[in-house]
């Protein structure tokens, strides 16, 4: 039939003559619609009509930020972005989320450095700023009239190094202590980072010597050809070896012969 089925085309020919040689008895129903409405001759669909875009008007206003949720601030997240962004190693301690009754921050006394029941922390140094600016009145604590945002960061920046270096020398004191006394602690962090850098090293060592040795052999066989190759090594023959040797030994007998003879001519 080639690359086009016209049959669907011929549906109502055909249906005419089966009628015509009394192969079907009566026609079809649709007999006479298709001769009134025959099938479309052309086999290729029309593009479809395209929609002019209509020019949109420039003067439209805006949705009203009626119903548009506010957007929720607090002078805290300011102190945190500055914080963590000159300490972003201290995102990287555990954190205890937990708390006992839900109003444990209400019993901290930020008037102190640090709190008993709390590690040292960023939030800490966060609201210890908080409070050297602004005090807690409840409480009868009234902040500086000099203080800054900037002079209050650094005291309590300082504050919380301090702080830190404090509990690292309480810290290597007692680790040194319990050496003293017979306790052991294993690798440090640092050593067994160090064996895991070595280890990956000497593996890679062993890598890069046979890549090497790879390469060596791919670069010879670059440049072997036919005529470089070695000749084929020929099997030794016994009795022409011993041949050889007989006639060496028989030249070297006439040679010391003649020597001795022109000795005694002269």
């Amino acid at each position: 039939m080639g690359r086009y089925d016209f049959r669907p085309l011929r549906v109502h020919q055909t249906a005419s003559k089966l009628v015509a040689s009394d192969r079907i008895q009566s026609f079809p129903p649709w007999h006479d619609i298709v001769g009134r409405f025959p099938p479309a001759q052309t086999l290729v669909r029309s593009q479809p009509l395209q929609h002019q875009e209509r020019s949109r008007r420039r003067n439209v206003r805006k949705s009203s930020k009626l119903f548009q949720p506010q957007r929720i601030s607090y002078e805290e997240d300011n102190l945190r972005r500055e914080f963590f962004g000159d300490h972003p190693w201290e995102l990287a301690r555990p954190r205890l989320v937990l708390e006992n009754d839900g109003r444990d921050a209400e019993r901290n006394d930020w008037s102190l450095r640090s709190q008993p029941d709390r590690p040292v922390d960023g939030e800490g140094v966060i609201q210890r700023q908080l409070f050297l600016l602004h005090g807690n009145p409840e409480k009868g604590q009234m902040p500086d009239p000099n203080m800054t945002p900037a002079r209050a960061y650094d005291q309590a920046r300082k504050e919380f190094y301090e702080t830190r270096l404090h509990q690292d020398v309480e810290r290597r004191i007692a680790k040194e202590e319990a050496m003293a006394t017979g306790a052991y602690f294993g690798k440090s962090v640092l050593q067994i980072g160090t064996e895991m850098e070595d280890k990956a090293f000497e593996e890679w060592k062993v890598w890069a010597a046979q890549e090497i040795v790879k390469m060596e052999q791919r670069r010879a066989a670059m440049y072997t050809g036919v005529g470089t190759q070695p000749a084929a090594t020929e099997e030794k023959d016994p009795e022409a070896e011993a041949d050889n040797a007989a006639r060496e030994a028989s030249i070297a007998v006439q040679e010391e012969e003649a020597s001795e003879g022109a000795v005694v001519g002269s």
